[in-house]
């Protein structure tokens, strides 16, 4: 009989995502059909799926960790802000519509049909489905029609564990908090808590575990031990790809964007003995030393270049590119390189044309039809062979498109300025292929030495271990028999 257990935070970033990876990972290794399911979230940090559509990169993992494809059920509804008041909502894998907040309340019975949809289909399909809450439950303001948490949970039956994060602090009150403002019919679905994140000695918190217990009445799984190696998992949130502090080694610098998008393409670079990545943050200038600037995806392509613009790193980039420097974009940043950026339509945010960087001799006009597909492809400098992934709107052409970053499928994708040191390309995920990668660091006389996918699979392993040994996690899984 398929059953489902619902890990759900006191806060976001408490650590739910990886928690589902590690749990689904130990159910797997237990012989068990296991699939993740996250109803709704909210990232520009998307994975295109084998049927065509995009979920959120954290659920890719976890499907990673269960050994499955990545597959649009596993995350029906994504949300991908493009303003500060609006996102794109992504239903079943496809773009639906732009939505402001109160629009998007509107939405959500409609919404819970395909969430419910995606859940029950994945159930028939499995022994066990792990399912990731978003946010908190103790957001009781958004209580009403919601499909992320409690609302989720009520509708399905799904038992719910509560996960506090100590790191952060108050994790007691984080705990008895939640319990004390969700509606006792909420509450009662709630089977118990685990506390994640403890730095030291975990016996030292054992009195505040006791005390949560005590207050709430429920069971407690465990406490989890700070787990380090997650930097080597692909990083949920942009804050969480950190640079790396090295001495020496080739200098990437990543432009952190306002609307970063897809920003796990630089994990496997930060991993890379011989890189020294750094993600530049707003009113930080580009160091004089950098040897490569890349512009990353964005989910808001015209506005963050208007952001660019507004942290002077346009130019810092020509200062860059005068010490002989290279520049690489990705996608959103492929299309700010150009002369001009025109979105007619208003797709991504009031229509209009902007100039662009003018880097690159090619021109971008925005399109309704959104290009979401894997691709296997062909760098043309290095003759590589790589995979990768395209996920965009938009469509980029002009002279320097005549010498092509790549080829796929035999046509030219992407393009590289005359001096050879300037580059575009839509392919996302070219970092994580280990012959693209070597070929591509080969150019500055950099080697690579880390077998991306063994490092992901290596740590997935060592999260299942880490967890099995400080959590009652046979406890855990059966909550729901």
């Amino acid at each position: 009989m398929s059953r489902a257990v619902m890990i759900q935070g006191t806060g976001s970033n408490v650590g739910k995502s990886m928690l589902v990876a590690g749990l689904c990972r130990i159910a797997r290794a237990r012989g068990l059909s296991v699939a993740p399911f996250k109803p709704q979230n909210m990232s520009n940090n998307a994975a295109v799926t084998a049927d065509g559509g995009e979920i959120g990169r954290a659920q890719a993992l976890q499907a990673l960790a269960c050994g499955l494809a990545p597959h649009t059920d596993m995350n029906p509804v994504l949300l991908k802000p493009e303003s500060e008041t609006g996102s794109q909502v992504v239903v079943q894998g496809k773009r639906l519509t732009t939505a402001r907040a109160r629009e998007y309340a509107k939405l959500k019975p409609q919404l819970l049909e395909s969430v419910l949809e995606s859940f029950n289909r994945l159930k028939s399909q499995h022994d066990l489905v792990i399912v990731e809450g978003a946010g908190s439950p103790a957001e009781v303001n958004l209580r009403a029609g919601d499909i992320a948490n409690m609302g989720f949970a009520r509708a399905t039956q799904t038992p719910v564990v509560l996960c506090g994060d100590i790191d952060r602090g108050g994790v007691i009150a984080q705990i008895v908090g939640t319990q004390a403002v969700i509606s006792p019919e909420d509450a009662a679905l709630v089977r118990g808590f685990m506390v994640n994140k403890f730095r030291g000695d975990p016996r030292l918190f054992d009195d505040g575990y006791r005390l949560i217990e005590q207050h709430t009445g429920w069971r407690g799984f465990g406490v989890i031990p700070w787990f380090s190696d997650a930097a080597n998992l692909p990083a949920e949130d942009a804050l969480d790809i950190t640079t790396r502090t090295k001495a020496e080694g080739l200098h990437i610098v990543c432009l952190r964007l306002s609307r970063i998008a897809n920003f796990d393409d630089m994990d496997p670079l930060a991993l890379e003995p011989g890189v020294r990545l750094t993600m530049l943050s707003a009113g930080e200038a580009i160091p004089g030393d950098a040897d490569v600037v890349i512009i990353p995806g964005s989910k808001s392509t015209r506005g963050d270049l208007a952001y660019l613009r507004a942290q002077g790193w346009d130019v810092d980039l020509a200062a860059h590119l005068r010490r002989g420097g290279h520049v690489l974009g990705i996608c959103g940043g492929y299309q700010m390189l150009g002369t001009s950026i025109a979105d007619p339509d208003g797709i991504e945010g009031p229509a209009g044309t902007d100039p662009g960087l003018g880097l690159l001799d090619v021109e971008t006009v925005m399109t309704g039809d959104k290009r979401l597909t894997q691709v296997a492809a062909v760098h043309a400098p290095s003759e590589t062979l790589f995979n990768g992934y395209e996920i965009h709107i938009g469509r980029t052409q002009g002279a320097d498109c005549a010498r092509p970053f790549a080829q796929v499928n035999g046509n030219p994708e992407g393009a590289i300025s005359l001096n050879g040191r300037v580059s575009g390309s839509y392919l996302h995920g070219m970092f994580r292929d280990d012959r693209f990668r070597g070929a591509w660091l080969a150019q500055f006389g950099t080697a690579a030495t880390v077998s991306y996918d063994a490092t992901v699979e290596t740590t997935l392993d060592a999260l299942a271990a880490h967890l099995e040994g400080v959590m009652n996690v046979d406890a855990l899984l059966n909550v729901s028999l």
